[in-house]
């Protein structure tokens, strides 16, 4: 019988589930302590529950932690790592160690709806969204996990497309039960699902990374079906709204494709778009993935690019490209083998 994980679930949901099983209102806070702050693997571990009350739970719940089944490490010390899904299904998870920073890529999806034309994760299609369960257990089973500084929702799927489990994993890991991290630490990755937007900018207070790549709607749509349903002019109007100065981080991801998106002429347009809005604009080189005509635009291009953005009073960077040689950096997280 498969039983349900406890890791996932909210300080309201464990009180629901002890109030259910006819145990002490006291023993949620003993369980979030145990599942979150102590970071058991097992409800035996739980030694100041009684035994009777153990018992109880182990007949229908576990704590619902599983090890990643795969490492690879890249030349520069990335790690990727593979998680099985309840469902069978796989997810990749990448470890990327800086001088004072520990990042952790989480996936929100097995595989991706969008389709994205750069995108491995698109090439794949859709499988499946992620519980908080599975969300949180790329976080807790990772071996890096408690020297973890930021952890970014950059991996396979779009986040936004996921939001319950998105929002009940960012609850988790920033309530006082939970990890008690700053929203600060929390990067949330979308390529602009408007309708999701809205309510993670109302009930978090987590950065936000929007995927631009190019400043022109009909170039936009051609890399990325999104600007159909959610078109950039609507986004940009929304996020002009909030307020981005002080706490919360707002950045724009930017890709860059040799010929296609790297001209002055795209610099100009984007200095436009973007004029108003306190944000940064991180420069992406494009990875090279299979059946795919695009390529990465040359140093000179980007570094002209980014004086063009700073010049013009818009905070731009080049992205240092991590773990490509295990397929681990951006747009080319895959698991269709395994999925076949």
């Amino acid at each position: 019988m498969n039983k349900t994980p406890l890791t996932g679930k909210s300080l309201d949901d464990l009180r629901t589930l002890v109030q259910e099983l006819k145990m002490p209102v006291f023993t949620a806070k003993q369980l979030a302590e145990w599942l979150y702050v102590k970071r058991v693997a097992s409800i035996d571990e739980m030694t100041n529950i009684s035994k009777k009350n153990r018992e109880i739970l182990s007949q229908n719940y576990e704590v619902g932690r599983s090890e990643p089944v795969q490492v690879q490490e890249s030349v520069d010390g990335t790690k990727k790592y593979l998680f099985k899904t309840a469902a069978g299904h796989f997810i990749e998870t990448v470890f990327i160690p800086e001088d004072d920073r520990a990042t952790l890529c989480v996936s929100s999806q097995v595989g991706c709806k969008m389709n994205c034309l750069f995108c491995m994760t698109g090439k794949q299609g859709f499988s499946g969204h992620l519980s908080v369960s599975e969300i949180l257990n790329q976080i807790l089973s990772v071996p890096e996990s408690e020297q973890l500084t930021n952890v970014v929702f950059m991996g396979m799927g779009e986040p936004m497309d996921n939001l319950r489990s998105l929002l009940g994993a960012i609850e988790i890991m920033t309530a006082d039960y939970g990890f008690a991290w700053s929203p600060k630490r929390i990067t949330v990755s979308t390529i602009g699902l408007l309708s999701g937007i809205k309510v993670f900018l109302d009930k978090t207070n987590c950065h936000l990374a929007v995927s631009l790549h190019s400043p022109f709607p009909n170039q936009r749509l051609e890399l990325m079906p999104v600007e159909k349903s959610f078109p950039m002019y609507k986004l940009l109007d929304e996020l002009k709204k909030h307020d981005f100065s002080h706490q919360r981080r707002l950045s724009f991801e930017y890709i860059m494709f040799e010929g296609e998106n790297d001209t002055t002429r795209h610099a100009v347009e984007l200095a436009k778009l973007l004029r108003g809005l306190s944000c940064r604009v991180n420069l992406i080189r494009f990875h090279a993935i299979p059946d795919v005509n695009l390529r990465t635009s040359n140093e000179e291009k980007m570094i002209a690019f980014r004086d063009y953005l700073s010049n013009n009073g818009i905070t731009c960077t080049i992205r240092r490209s991590r773990g490509e040689d295990i397929f681990a950096a951006c747009g080319m997280l895959s698991t269709l083998e395994k999925e076949k």
